[in-house]
């Protein structure tokens, strides 16, 4: 079993953005991350380092003493797409730029971790993180989540390896979801309950 990160490796990789896992610390701690395969340093410059999947994954995993809390608990400040269904606690402006901002920050990062830099396909943390990244992608384009009730997608995890399904009770709506996250870099695809005989879009990040 790898050892855990250091408190201080731990404050660092938690400090990271949200969106694209840039890092700031030290040329020692970050050449520490590296080393155990928690970062990356760019290649191009300016050489920023970067978390890796690892390091996602142990930013999201709580510490220890932190397990009594609640999972679905956010800490203030930290950016998190709509994926429909929460109660929304900002809107206007000030939520269109932060989220203009998270969707500029992740076309920055597939431009960086794309092997051919190319922005026009899901990159690695997208993989990893599938229903925020489509939620950010639709949020990104002006359609409307849901709330606690009513009309507006929902984004949900599926049991098939990297698909998210897209929910919208107007098929109008759901028809321009898809669209956006086929001009988003996804392979979508529409498909009807079997019991309900509603209709969904089932999404998977585009590999080539």
């Amino acid at each position: 079993m790898t050892r855990p990160p250091t408190a201080a490796q731990r404050r660092v990789i938690e400090a990271a953005d949200p969106v694209t896992g840039r890092l700031k610390g030290t040329e020692a701690q970050l050449a520490a991350l590296v080393k155990r395969g928690l970062a990356f340093r760019h290649p191009r410059p300016p050489h920023d380092h970067f978390l890796t999947p690892a390091g996602h994954r142990i930013r999201e995993t709580p510490e220890p003493v932190a397990a009594a809390e609640p999972p679905a608990a956010t800490e203030a400040g930290v950016f998190a797409a709509r994926i429909g269904g929460e109660e929304a606690t900002g809107a206007g402006p000030s939520r269109m730029r932060e989220v203009r901002s998270a969707w500029e920050g992740l076309l920055e990062l597939r431009r960086m971790t794309n092997p051919d830099g190319e922005i026009d396909r899901p990159c690695g943390w997208e993989r990893t993180h599938l229903v925020q990244a489509a939620a950010l992608a639709l949020e990104a384009a002006g359609h409307r989540p849901a709330g606690t009730e009513g009309g507006g997608y929902r984004v949900r995890a599926t049991p098939q390896p990297e698909a998210v399904a897209v929910r919208e009770p107007d098929s109008g709506a759901l028809r321009a979801c898809a669209a956006t996250l086929e001009k988003a870099g996804w392979q979508v695809g529409e498909h009807t309950e079997p019991r309900t005989g509603a209709r969904y879009v089932l999404a998977s990040p585009r590999r080539v």
